[in-house]
């Protein structure tokens, strides 16, 4: 999927940046002829990329940053240019059918203050299938709209089939006593199904989502949305990435575990 065609359908200027990272090895023999011909050959690639992207009528700038804080330079980046979207290059390991997942992918969603779209080349250059994963209970209503309103505005974009889908696990439909375990109560799963699918089947109406596209399947949500993504080819899975209890941490573990699974793009969008 192309950084730059999702950016030339949204409108929207691009800015490339790679960051090589500078070990910190004083006196090491050959360090900065090795740092120079790195800084050269990305040098090169920027410019190819460039290149490609020359007559789309697309405002592309580029720069190259050599530091010894990855991270901290990256969010510091971030934070001057205020950017509506952060791309951050993934590569698939295609005999696990999943994204490889590397420590800075892993600081980036948890530290970084705007939607981060996990994106590699594969594919078509635009997304044709984007799906909108939510969690319909009401303590999430306020990150599915801002879950809901990027999968829109990216399928919108794309000219993109939009699906809604959700993973109802019946595990976790129980009462806790206060201590002494779990209490369940007949009837009490079943309640909670028709309240989430009620919920759910509202998100569905007020997005426009057609009856065929809306999927409220059994199960738990990551193997759900692992096996949703496989089985229709979905180019990206749109989910939520909040902080909770004063600690920065993905919204229910769910986003950290489906970026094991899912063979395709994460575009995990930022919660209060």
């Amino acid at each position: 999927m192309s950084r730059g065609a999702i950016a030339k359908a949204s409108g929207a200027a691009l800015h490339i940046t790679v960051f090589i990272e500078d070990p910190d090895l004083f006196g090491v023999q050959g360090k900065q002829v090795a740092l120079q011909a790195l800084a050269a050959q990305n040098r090169q690639w920027l410019q190819d990329e460039i290149e490609q992207l020359q007559g789309s009528a697309l405002v592309v700038t580029s720069e190259i940053a050599i530091t010894r804080t990855v991270l901290d330079e990256v969010l510091q980046h971030i934070e001057q240019l205020h950017p509506d979207l952060v791309f951050k290059d993934v590569h698939h390991e295609s005999a696990l059918k999943r994204v490889f997942v590397t420590p800075l992918d892993w600081h980036l969603l948890r530290e970084c203050a705007v939607a981060v779209h996990l994106v590699s080349e594969i594919r078509s250059p635009l997304p044709r299938v984007v799906v909108a994963a939510v969690d319909p209970s009401q303590a999430h209503a306020a990150i599915n709209q801002q879950i809901i309103q990027a999968a829109n505005a990216l399928a919108i974009q794309c000219d993109a089939e939009l699906h809604l889908l959700h993973g109802f696990d019946t595990a976790n439909t129980h009462l806790a006593d206060f201590g002494a375990g779990a209490v369940t109560m007949p009837g009490f799963s079943s309640e909670v199904r028709r309240s989430l699918q009620l919920n759910f089947d509202h998100l569905a109406d007020a997005l426009g989502v057609p009856a065929q596209r809306q999927h409220f399947l059994a199960g738990s949500p990551t193997r759900v949305i692992a096996a949703f993504a496989q089985h229709h080819r979905a180019d990206v899975i749109v989910m939520g990435n909040t902080h909770r209890h004063g600690l920065v941490r993905l919204v229910g573990s769910t986003t950290e575990q489906v970026l094991y699974q899912v063979p395709c793009n994460v575009l995990a969008v930022k919660g209060d």
